[in-house]
Formats: C-alpha cells, sequence, structure tokens
C-alpha cells in the first residue's frame, strides 16, 4: 500500500499540521505503509526560507525514514491578500508538477488549509491514480469568513466552489474534530467521512521520563510562583490580550506568572498592551523546538488555552492541549463546544471559563490558585483521558483499518 501526503506546512517547521502530520506517516510506514510527503520549502511561522533549504539543498530528503519531496514557494513577509494568494497558488503550481513525477500511489492525502491546495491534490490523484482523502483540519473558507481574515465576496465564492468541488471528488474525508465531521456530513450525507483527530505520543510526552527542569531557574522564576502557560500560534483566532487583562488584575496574588511563548502576528500588539500596563507577571519567550516541550510543560502548573468566542471554534480543540494533558497539567480552557466536553465534563482536567470574558477568566485564576490541591487530581484525570482516547498510535491504527477497507 502507497500514501501520498500533500501538505504545505511540515517538518522542521514548528507548529501543529507539522507535527500531527509527520507523527501519522511514522506511525503508517511502521504499519508497512509506503509513504512519501510531498511539502514546500520550510518557511513557517517567519515567513523565510530556512537557511538549509535555500540554494536548492534538501530538495528530497529523509526524516526518520519518511521520504519528503520538496517544491518550490513564494515567501513574503507581507501581510496583504496578494502575497498571501501568492504563498498559497504558488505551491499549489509546484507542488502538481513536482508530485506528478513521483509515479503511482494508492492514496494521497491532502491536508487543508489551505484550501487551495485542493487544486494540486485533485490533479495528482488522477495523475497518480490515487484515491483522494481530503483532510480538514479547519472548515475553510467559513474560518476566514467569520473571521474576518477574508472579506473579498468574488474570493470567498470562489473559496467555497472549491471546497464543494473538493469534497465531492474525495474517496474518503476525514475531519480533525468531531465538529468538522458532524458539519461536513450535515453538507454532504453521501460522503464517508470519519473522524482523525490530533493527538500525542504518550510516551514521549511522559512527566515520569523526564528529569528535573531548569525553566524555572532560566527565566528566574520563584518556587512559589504558579505559572500560567501559554505556548503555541500568537494569531488573531486565539485572543491573547485577554491573558493580558487578566494579568493586570492580579496585583493581589504576585504569586500568579503568565508565560506566552510562540510566534505570530499578534504578539507585537501582546508586547504593547503588557508594556503598557507595565506587568512583571507576563513573560514573552521564543518558541522552542520539538524536543524542548516536555521539559518546559514539566516546569509549569496550568495551561491556557484561549479561542475568540465564536460558534466556529465551538468544535475546535487546539492542538497544544493534548501534550499539556499528557504531561500531567490541568487545563485553563477558555474553548466551549467540544473542547470543554472531552476535557472539563468528562476528564475533569481542568477549569473552564467563558471565552473573552474576562471576570470568568479571572474567578477560574482565583481558584486555582486558591485550591492547589485539586490542581493534581486533574493533572492525573488528563494523562488517564488522552491516553485512552488521544494516543497517536490507536489514531493511526484506525486510520490504517480504514485504509484496508477502502
Amino acid at each position: 500500500m502507497k500514501l501520498l501526503i500533500l501538505t504545505q506546512y511540515y517538518p522542521p517547521e514548528i507548529g501543529a499540521p507539522q507535527n500531527r502530520l509527520h507523527e501519522l506517516a511514522v506511525r503508517l510506514k511502521n504499519k508497512n505503509i509506503h509513504v512519501e510527503v510531498l511539502t514546500a520549502l520550510p518557511n513557517y511561522p517567519k515567513m523565510e526560507v530556512f537557511e538549509d533549504y535555500k540554494r536548492k539543498q534538501k530538495r528530497q530528503e529523509y526524516i526518520e525514514g519518511i521520504s519528503v519531496h520538496r517544491s518550490w514557494i513564494y515567501v513574503s513577509k507581507s501581510k496583504r491578500i496578494l502575497s498571501r494568494l501568492l504563498n498559497y497558488f504558488s505551491f499549489v503550481w509546484s507542488s502538481y508538477w513536482k508530485g506528478r513525477k513521483l509515479g503511482e500511489f494508492d492514496f494521497l492525502l491532502v491536508e487543508s488549509p489551505p484550501l487551495f491546495l485542493g487544486y494540486s491534490a485533485m490533479a495528482l490523484s488522477r495523475k497518480l491514480n490515487a484515491k483522494l482523502i481530503f483532510n480538514v483540519s479547519d472548515l475553510w473558507p467559513e474560518s476566514a469568513e467569520k473571521l474576518g481574515l477574508v472579506t473579498n465576496r468574488h474570493l470567498l465564492n470562489l473559496a467555497y466552489r472549491l471546497e464543494h468541488k473538493c469534497y465531492a471528488k474525495a474517496s474518503l474525508i476525514t475531519g480533525q474534530t468531531q465538529g468538522i465531521v458532524d458539519d461536513i456530513k450535515g453538507r454532504f450525507p453521501d460522503k464517508k467521512v470519519t473522524w482523525l483527530p490530533n493527538g500525542v505520543d504518550v510516551s514521549f510526552y511522559d512527566p515520569s521520563k523526564i528529569g528535573e527542569s531548569d525553566f524555572r531557574l532560566k527565566n528566574d522564576f520563584k518556587p512559589n510562583d504558579i505559572i500560567f502557560f501559554y505556548g503555541g500560534i500568537l494569531g488573531y483566532a486565539q485572543g491573547l490580550e485577554i491573558i493580558i487583562e487578566v494579568a493586570n488584575q492580579l496585583e493581589d496574588y504576585p504569586n500568579a506568572q503568565f508565560v506566552i511563548q510562540g510566534a505570530g502576528p499578534e504578539k507585537e500588539k501582546l508586547q504593547i498592551l503588557s508594556e503598557k500596563y507595565r506587568l512583571k507577571n507576563v513573560h514573552f519567550l521564543e518558541p522552542v523546538k520539538k524536543s524542548k516541550m516536555p521539559s518546559i510543560l514539566k516546569a509549569v502548573d496550568i495551561a491556557v488555552i484561549p479561542l475568540k468566542n465564536l460558534d466556529l471554534f465551538r468544535g475546535a480543540i487546539p492542538s497544544k492541549i493534548f501534550e499539556a494533558l499528557a504531561m500531567k497539567k490541568p487545563l485553563l480552557l477558555g474553548v466551549d463546544g467540544e473542547a470543554k466536553k472531552h476535557f472539563i465534563d468528562r476528564a475533569k482536567a481542568g477549569r473552564f471559563y467563558k471565552p473573552e470574558d474576562t471576570e470568568s477568566m479571572k474567578a477560574q485564576i482565583i481558584f486555582m490558585l486558591e485550591n492547589k490541591t485539586e490542581l493534581e487530581e486533574m493533572g492525573v484525570n488528563a494523562r488517564e483521558y488522552v491516553s485512552e482516547v488521544f494516543d497517536r498510535n490507536k489514531i493511526a491504527g484506525g486510520l490504517f483499518d480504514t485504509l484496508q477497507n477502502m
């Protein structure tokens, strides 16, 4: 059985889709599926091609036994819509011309977004005689429209037509959350749609295997500090300004410290807001490689998971949740819907606050600061739940069974 994964984002880039797809590829390879990846020159999140890949090096390489083919992509730091479209469509074009030379495959799994990669995926599935699997990690363009990121009606109509065509051509549609699966099933009742969630390598994120962390010492935290940690993309959808606003209201709790680690378009804005309030309890740190995350998570106390208060996000499960739970860290969760149902209602692995509600978030932070003994119990619940429901080995096994029956 041969599978080609088509994605714009892949290691050595750092990020949720990069990690998720690579972990899936490795596990399918271990089940004797021949897996190859067709992706772009790595450039995310700084929108600059990595130094080792600039002069036509590493256009074909092996990462943990996975053959990775890379094609050209237009990269610009500009946030203009034209630059973003050139970024997407340059890889659509180059991936097709690179991919058509790779030989035949049984399946082609394409990651969306970016939705426009569906053009290349549909053409390649025909050329390579492969059944198309359309993997949806975000309901684009619906999310882009509701977030106000794309307002051009012509472009939105084009995207909605493309979405419909991609689903219609797919032999299998996979959704990252149950909310995505239910949405697509509702609109395309005749299509085969299955849940292919994100998850976690519970053997890698295992606090019992991690030695003493120097994270607190390196960043000058005191032994009695309670560290609320956000690690990930600093984007618009996350609504991270709520952390700054609440941190500004906790002068009576000097041991409450907030770490915001990552990069993204909202970082400068967040830093300016923190400087405006002259906050000493908010700390901005640069993103790190995946290998560093277990040690960092072991050192912090609570994982903060915020999103904007939009109906769109009721089906969202931010990927950063899984690693934190596997490391026995309770959640301060500001995501209603599917995430709350899994990790608060069922797992009892944290506390929920109403998204974008500063008073609600503040109340839950104070509860956690004043009820430290409950944090340990939440952490135990957390690891038990993700080990049962979101273990990457079990997820890959489910997809393997599905492919065998197609």
